[in-house]
């Protein structure tokens, strides 16, 4: 007997409420942020890291905490994982990609990209606040599966690797047009961001392609077929081809450069599309905005 799960949705707004506090700590820090950015560009001279810099990262840390708590909360009031619609899935989203960018500085030093991680989830959590929340909702019974949090947790973990890489991209290509040259200087070599980008990509594509395999068994456990080029699974494959062709010209063509980073953020820009565009404005079986 399948049991009863009681929606809370006073316990949602709670929920809401820590994730817009969440969103109020991460604007502070991508402020404190963004000023750093601007002092050294008008500095020459090696910086030492600033009080303000610290303070951000405290900060951001804080929001990454009071985030994750917001997350937790709506998956208790829903009685399940909370990735059962866009909502659900941005703000767990914005969640890892925090967790991966802050565990990932414990091992590098990228201080550099943290104005771009900062404004990429501050963007996606007003998203969610502002277009995507509905209220807590039961799941649909093809939803109802164990499959969900293979699947979906793989998907948000990848999707957290592929940001990380984008900001890398970006600070490869911003370094490589000889733009904002003092501050540029203070960023790592091209070498090294891209050695950086292309390791988090290969992370990302590793649990990316387990996405696919394991929303393909999901499929046949759900629907009785393992494919049925359903529009989510046709972009799923699109951007899995992206980032193999990415890391195939990267490791075995010498396809490096520009061209590289270039190909790279086409990839994470299919990846928003795949969330957004596709969730809003296509029809499937794998479509599951809530709105």
């Amino acid at each position: 007997m399948t049991p009863t799960i009681v929606l809370n949705e006073p316990l949602s707004q709670v929920s809401l409420l820590f994730v817009s506090s969440a969103m109020a700590f991460i604007a502070v820090a991508l402020l404190l942020f963004s000023f750093q950015l601007v002092q050294l560009s008008k500095i020459e001279g090696a910086v030492p890291v600033s009080k303000l810099e610290k303070i951000g990262f405290v900060i951001l840390i804080f929001g990454t905490i009071v985030l994750g708590i917001g997350v937790v909360l709506r998956g208790v009031a829903a009685g399940r994982v909370p990735w059962a619609n866009m909502y659900e899935f941005a703000i767990s989203t914005a969640f890892l990609i925090l967790l991966i960018y802050l565990s990932a500085m414990k091992i590098k030093d990228l201080r550099f990209i943290a104005t771009f991680i900062s404004g990429f989830v501050l963007v996606t959590l007003f998203a969610s606040v502002s277009l995507f929340y509905v209220e807590v909702q039961t799941m649909m019974p093809a939803l109802q599966s164990y499959w969900l949090v293979i699947h979906v947790v793989v998907a948000i973990l990848a999707t957290g690797f592929f940001t990380v890489a984008a900001g890398l991209h970006i600070a490869y290509l911003v370094k490589a047009s000889n733009r904002a040259k003092n501050l540029m200087d203070r960023f790592p070599s091209l070498e090294i961001l891209e050695r950086l980008a292309y390791r988090f990509n290969v992370v990302g594509f590793v649990q990316w392609s387990f996405t696919l395999i394991a929303g393909a068994i999901w499929a046949e456990r759900a629907w009785h077929r393992y494919w049925g080029w359903d529009t989510k699974e046709v972009w799923t494959f699109i951007i899995w081809t992206l980032y193999a062709g990415y890391l195939h010209a990267m490791a075995t063509r010498g396809w490096n450069g520009k061209r590289a980073a270039w190909l790279g953020l086409i990839a994470f820009l299919a990846v928003i599309f795949n969330f957004t565009i596709v969730n809003l404005f296509f029809k499937g079986l794998h479509v599951y905005s809530g709105l």
